[in-house]
């Protein structure tokens, strides 16, 4: 009974520290957020009198005026959705294709093209900085959202094919078999089986490459150079250029920048951790 009792409660203190430590983490990361909320609602004689970790004294929405205006976030975000909603549909339509042909089809050098492709996205992104620039130059498209959305484009289907490949393999091979005696062809097979069971991972990449695209800044400030086509992460370093130490409309601006990742990743996360369980199981 001694052993038992004992037992009880060291499983009860090894679970309250856990919940103790997980919870002083989640704390330690949402303090930073809540900081950059509240000194976006704060006006600058506020944070001047008071200092900027001071208790706020007032609220205002101007912040939110004066950066999405006058400080170019209006524009940077609409930058930032032209090249994102485009590359996201066309990397996951163009990686899904080639997924499904190289899982579901004895094709000739399909591990190597695998393994080229994941050799790829293993580089360095920095060493390619030059060679990009110069090339976007001789195509003519240097400066333009075009060159960005290739850009997203030809850096993420590599990565995309890998991970849809081990997802589209792992569905059993007898209901292409039943699609295929019952007259389906290819196209019929990848469209109306395979990319609907394939969903859980489409939506979970689909919240990654959205985030992972419209946070960049590297591949922007390579390609792009007018400040009117700079993507909103890229119009974030002039908002802090522009306004100096107004931390309140810089703030503002950043929560600007933060909402339609925050918004995408809400709307898929029942899909995204259905979509992480099941790579787990796999």
């Amino acid at each position: 009974m001694t052993t038992t009792s004992a037992a009880v409660r060291r499983r009860r203190a090894a679970t309250a520290g856990f919940h103790l430590g997980a919870g002083t983490l989640a704390l330690l990361w949402l303090l930073p957020i809540a900081l950059v909320l509240v000194t976006s609602l704060r006006s600058f004689d506020d944070i001047a009198a008071n200092g900027l970790g001071s208790w706020p004294h007032s609220f205002t929405l101007d912040n939110f005026r004066q950066a999405w205006g006058d400080g170019g976030q209006q524009r940077a975000l609409i930058n930032s959705l032209l090249v994102t909603i485009p590359s996201v549909l066309v990397t996951l339509g163009l990686a899904s294709m080639a997924a499904f042909a190289l899982s579901r089809y004895e094709l000739p050098f399909r591990r190597t093209l695998l393994l080229l492709m994941l050799g790829g996205n293993l580089l360095p992104p920095q060493i390619l900085l030059i060679p990009v620039s110069k090339l976007s130059e001789l195509m003519g498209v240097y400066d333009t959202l075009t060159a960005l959305t290739g850009v997203q484009i030809g850096f993420g289907v590599g990565f995309y094919v890998f991970v849809l490949h081990g997802f589209m393999r792992a569905i059993p091979a007898e209901i292409q078999q039943a699609a295929v005696v019952d007259g389906a062809g290819p196209w019929q097979i990848f469209w109306r089986i395979i990319l609907p069971l394939t969903r859980p991972a489409l939506a979970a990449l689909s919240a990654l490459s959205f985030t992972w695209i419209f946070n960049d800044l590297l591949w922007a400030i390579t390609v792009l150079r007018s400040d009117t086509k700079m993507p909103i992460t890229a119009a974030l370093i002039g908002l802090q250029g522009q306004y100096v130490s107004m931390w309140n409309v810089i703030a503002a601006g950043s929560v600007i920048a933060a909402a339609p990742t925050v918004a995408v990743f809400l709307r898929f996360q029942r899909h995204f951790v259905a979509g992480l369980n099941l790579g787990a199981v796999k």
